[in-house]
C-alpha cells in the first residue's frame, strides 16, 4: 500500500483494465471510505450503487456516451445524492421536507458525493487499483434513474470505474501551485499564466495522441462550457424532488 501523499500526486485516469476481479475484502475497504467520509450535519447524503452485473454495466456505458471502460472495469460505482433517508426521518417526526426547494440541498448532496468519491479514489489507488471518474452519468440521467431504480430525492452525481490497471498513461500537467493556491484573497489568473498552461497542455495532448489532438485547455473549456454540457440535468433533478427554484 502506497502512502497517501504519493497516491494523490500520482493519480491517473485509467481507461484500460485487466480481466481481474476486485476481491470483496478490498472492495469493502474502498466502500467503507464512503461511509466514513465527512458529511454535512451528519446527514450522510451520499449513497453508492455497486454495479457488477455485465448487462447493467453495458447499459450504463451506453447511457454515458458509449464509454467502453465502464463495461471493461470489473466494478462500476454510481455515487448518488441521497435525501430519501432524510425525508423518511422528517416524516417520522411529523415534519415537512422544505429544504429540497433550495439549491442548498443540491449543493450539499453533490459535496457529500464529492468527498466520498475522493476518499474511495485514494483508497482504491493506494491498494493498487486504477479508477476513472464518469461525470457522464448525468448525460442521460432519466435512463440511469430508471435502470438503478432510484426513488424520489435520490439523484446520480458521478460514476467511478475501478479495476486493475492495464495501462500507465502520463501524468496530466496541472496549473502551477501559485495559480490555484491563493493567500488571504483571490488572485485572478494572468494572461501569461493562461497562455503558458495552454502551451503545456497542447504539447501534452500532442504527445499522448501522436499528434491527432492538439487542443489546449482553453479549447476544451470553450467546448464544454459554451453550452449546457448535460442538458437534461435540470429537468430530471426536478422530477426527483430537487426543485432548485429558490
Amino acid at each position: 500500500m502506497r502512502n497517501i501523499y504519493d497516491t494523490v500526486l500520482n493519480h491517473r485516469s485509467i481507461r484500460k483494465y485487466k480481466e481481474e476481479d476486485i476481491p470483496d475484502k478490498y472492495l469493502k475497504m474502498i466502500l467503507n471510505g464512503a461511509i466514513h467520509s465527512p458529511t454535512s450535519v451528519n446527514g450522510q447524503q451520499c449513497s453508492v450503487i455497486v454495479v457488477r452485473d455485465a448487462q447493467k454495466k453495458e447499459k450504463l456505458a451506453e447511457y454515458c456516451g458509449d464509454q467502453e471502460w465502464i463495461k471493461q472495469a470489473p466494478v462500476f460505482l454510481v455515487l448518488v445524492a441521497d435525501f430519501s433517508r432524510t425525508a423518511k426521518a422528517i416524516e417520522k417526526k411529523g415534519g415537512q421536507f422544505e429544504n429540497m426547494d433550495s439549491i442548498e440541498a443540491t449543493l450539499v448532496g453533490a459535496v457529500d458525493c464529492g468527498i466520498a468519491f475522493g476518499t474511495m479514489m485514494n483508497l482504491a489507488e493506494s491498494l493498487g487499483y486504477g479508477i476513472v471518474p464518469i461525470g457522464a452519468i448525468r448525460r442521460d440521467p432519466q435512463k440511469v434513474i430508471e435502470l438503478l431504480k432510484l426513488p424520489k430525492y435520490v439523484y446520480p452525481i458521478v460514476g467511478m470505474c475501478i479495476g486493475v490497471p492495464d495501462e500507465l498513461p502520463g501524468l496530466k500537467p496541472r496549473f502551477n501551485f501559485t495559480t490555484v493556491i491563493h493567500e488571504n484573497e483571490y488572485r485572478e489568473i494572468s494572461d501569461e499564466e493562461l497562455e503558458s498552461y495552454d502551451d503545456t497542455i497542447r504539447e501534452y495532448m500532442r504527445d499522448r495522441t501522436n499528434g491527432t489532438d492538439v487542443r489546449d485547455w482553453s479549447d476544451l473549456m470553450t467546448t464544454v462550457y459554451s453550452s449546457v454540457y448535460y442538458p437534461y440535468v435540470n429537468e430530471t433533478l426536478k422530477k426527483q424532488g430537487f426543485k432548485n427554484e429558490k
